[in-house]
């Protein structure tokens, strides 16, 4: 059985234990997730988040899938979660005209996603790291780290530091800890595309009205998704544009929310029911997204006493629906390596190799779905007339939803070293 407590100082293997507390970087989702694995792995862990307040009420919308469910309810959050949000349907798949190409419903043995807003899976974090006693300290931007014999130390912007046996970065597409561990390591790519969602008092038709579906459309000219509010009181919304060039967030603000609504009208201006969404948006309630990002497949996960966990090494584009769970995987995984495996380096390499090709799989199919959504109007009609095809041969729900809603963490499995240069790892 594994260890539960937070002072434990052997894995399961009986052997004893050299990594007794983890700094970790970045205090988003990805970071308190980490946190609250290793205290079941029985690691000390503290967080340091570079933003001087925390972030009640800020984020957009965005699925959790069964996999990620899976992973929160391993750190103890089942509950927690099955009472935010709301569970997702049938994903529907439309011509932007109102006509179905093909729908997804599941796999009847696994348990719903559910869709949420980030601010509410970010209070449920903050408030089980206040129970737990693990500490988050907000104002400290990472920038530097000195690797000792015993450990390392952090040093922040503000002139503090901290030390530990390990470094975790959790920090995001725009990782610091990316950078220490390799200077020459790739950044993030902007994906051609601005998002931008709100909310709409349109209600939908039918079941589709009371949230029983979420729709997704390449239109005319963008690509549209929607669903209706559990409460039947209107419609959520968002829209993936094309845009050349990446914004910055000072220059989406200086456009303003109600011309990029009038551009949204206007670039679905053809398309059923996105039209009449729209129509009848509220624009107080409207997010933008400047710059849709995925991360290049990063060459080193790790380096010495660092390690990168999320978004940091592994954010596939949104299009995937597998930000989140994906980063919640790995977290759950690195805790079940550190734990397993007293040396860190054995530890990080077998966390590696376990993750690396799962999740550069999601993101490669992901990213030809983006090119869909830039495609234009040619490719967009060759999807159309492709596609019913494919949902009942390739594409079925089994073959594409199997692979990676499927996906469970055994945490009482005991992790074994990578044999040879720990690229090849395995579960015992």
């Amino acid at each position: 059985m594994s260890t539960t407590g937070t002072t434990g100082t052997t894995g399961t293997t009986g052997t004893t234990r050299t990594t007794k507390k983890a700094l970790i970087i970045g205090g988003g989702i990805a970071g308190p997730v980490m946190a609250l694995a290793l205290r079941k792995a029985g690691v000390e862990a503290e967080i340091f988040e570079a933003y001087r307040t925390s972030a009640e009420g800020i984020g957009g919308t965005f699925m959790i899938a069964p996999n990620g469910l899976g992973a929160l309810a391993l750190v103890g959050l089942e509950a927690d979660v099955d009472r935010i949000g709301q569970a997702v349907g049938p994903m529907v798949i439309e011509d932007g005209k109102g006509g179905v190409l093909a729908e997804f419903t599941g796999l009847a043995d696994l348990p719903r996603g559910r869709l949420m807003r980030r601010a509410e899976l970010y209070e449920v974090l903050q408030r089980r790291l206040g129970e737990t006693g693990i500490a988050i300290h907000h104002g400290k931007r990472l920038v530097g780290a000195e690797e000792g014999v015993d450990g390392i130390t952090a040093r922040f912007a503000d002139g503090s530091s901290a030390t530990g046996d390990l470094l975790i970065g959790t920090d995001g597409t725009g990782s610091t800890v990316r950078t220490l561990i390799d200077p020459a390591a790739p950044a993030a790519q902007y994906t051609g595309l601005l998002g931008i969602g709100g909310y709409s008092s349109y209600r939908l038709p039918g079941r589709a009205g009371r949230g029983e579906s979420v729709h997704f459309a390449n239109g005319a000219r963008a690509f549209f998704g929607y669903w209706g509010l559990a409460d039947g009181s209107g419609t959520a919304w968002f829209s993936n544009i094309p845009q050349p060039e990446p914004l910055t967030p000072e220059k989406v603000r200086a456009v303003g929310m109600t011309e990029w609504l009038r551009r949204c009208r206007e670039l679905h201006a053809e398309d059923l029911p996105a039209r009449e969404v729209l129509r009848m948006a509220d624009v107080e309630t409207m997010e933008t997204f400047p710059r849709l990002e995925i991360m290049p497949s990063v060459p080193h996960w790790y380096r010495g006493r660092m390690v990168l966990v999320g978004d940091s090494v592994h954010a596939p584009s949104n299009s995937s629906g597998q930000g989140v769970s994906l980063a919640v995987e790995s977290a759950v995984e690195l805790a079940r390596c550190l734990r397993d495996l007293p040396d860190h380096t054995a530890a990080f390499a077998a966390y590696e190799a376990m993750r690396r090709p799962r999740v550069e799989k999601i993101a490669a199919d992901a990213a030809r779905t983006n090119n869909q959504k830039t495609s234009g109007a040619v490719g967009r009609m060759v999807f159309k007339l492709v596609a019913p095809i494919a949902m009942r041969t390739f594409m079925s729900p089994e073959k594409m939803l199997r692979p990676v809603h499927g996906y469970r963490i055994d945490w009482d499995r005991r992790v074994t070293p990578v044999p040879g240069t720990g690229r090849h790892g395995r579960a015992a």
